[in-house]
């Protein structure tokens, strides 16, 4: 039997979704090669387990992780709630090229992920990456107008600064922000957190369980040639090393609820949630069906003040530096301003 469906979240005023969703780029080659099939599969496994918000991009397999999602919506275009993120040149696996915030680029970008997605109207545009060299407000504006054209219905911004944050939020009601929070990435809470939580924005943790760090399953000594987290700098051998604490700190509060490390790690992360006053919804990515079922048992799951505040300590003592380019995201900008 089909368990009852956790009770939506409102991430903004008429966009509900479930309060765990799906990150699509764990889909792509960036961790590896996948079947198409399997990919597909696991997304269906994923709205029948009650996850309705599939997060995706257009740089995320060059296009083809927007087509993969297509064929979930062939059929199911009603239980899901669809984001998707545009202004990347690139590939993730190989490093990005360029952003691009330009109006032409906005109008450009949001055509092609419609016909890749097969669907007239994206629930939730991002900004996937700041332009600095383009006015915030005409890419903003630029996503105004697709509002009103009906070819989305809501916006967001991905890695913004505070200042950022409310510079846009000026222009048009941003309904979520998406960027890293995990118990390992915290940065954000010094200031976009609280921002996010002023304004009425929701917030969308990429990233919650530290790129598969945070479960103990990930040996960084063994990552591929491929994948692209040997890139970033606290997954290098003496960090990552030292970083074996936090993941240590998460273990032993599992095995104290008999719980395991992820749905700790996602419990963490609700928790913080609900102590900063903001709709919370993380986007874990799989490649398998039974690793949808565990997060969401994180729903169930009650962490102690003194288990949290353990967590809190652990967190405190992280190595390295969460992207290989600060500057890419909002704590590399919001350092250089002050």
């Amino acid at each position: 039997m089909k368990p009852a469906p956790a009770a939506l979240v409102q991430l903004a005023q008429g966009l509900e979704v479930s309060p765990l969703g799906f990150g699509g780029m764990a889909l792509t080659p960036v961790y590896g090669g996948m079947e198409p099939a399997e990919a597909l599969k696991t997304l269906h496994h994923a709205v029948d387990a009650g996850v309705s918000f599939i997060d995706t991009a257009d740089i995320y397999g060059g296009g083809s992780n927007e087509e993969l999602i297509a064929h979930l919506l062939t059929d199911r275009r009603d239980e899901v709630q669809l984001a998707t993120k545009f202004g990347l040149v690139g590939n993730p696996a190989t490093g990005y090229s360029d952003i691009r915030g330009d109006a032409a680029h906005v109008r450009h970008a949001v055509e092609n992920s419609l016909r890749r997605l097969g669907t007239d109207t994206i629930d939730l545009y991002y900004m996937h990456r700041r332009d600095l060299r383009i006015p915030l407000a005409e890419t903003v504006g630029a996503m105004a107008e697709l509002v009103e054209q009906g070819k989305v219905r809501h916006l967001g911004l991905s890695e913004v600064t505070a200042e950022e944050l409310r510079e846009a939020h000026a222009v048009h009601p941003i309904a979520a922000v998406q960027s890293e929070w995990s118990i390992w990435s915290r940065d954000v809470e010094r200031n976009v957190v609280p921002a996010a939580a002023e304004l009425g924005v929701g917030f969308v943790p990429y990233s919650p369980l530290g790129r598969g760090f945070l479960t103990g399953t990930v040996d960084a000594s063994q990552l591929g040639e491929n994948d692209f987290r040997r890139r970033i700098p606290r997954f290098a051998a003496d960090a990552a090393h030292a970083n074996q604490a936090v993941v240590d700190a998460v273990r032993l509060v599992a095995t104290v609820l008999d719980a395991t490390s992820a749905q700790v790690a996602l419990a963490w992360l609700l928790a913080q949630g609900r102590r900063f006053g903001l709709p919370v919804v993380p986007i874990p990515g799989t490649r398998k069906t039974h690793r949808i079922d565990e997060n969401l048992g994180a729903l169930a799951l009650d962490l102690t003040p003194a288990q949290q505040e353990a967590l809190d300590l652990a967190a405190d003592a992280v190595v390295g530096s969460r992207s290989a380019d600060p500057k890419w995201v909002s704590e590399g900008r919001e350092e250089a301003a002050s």
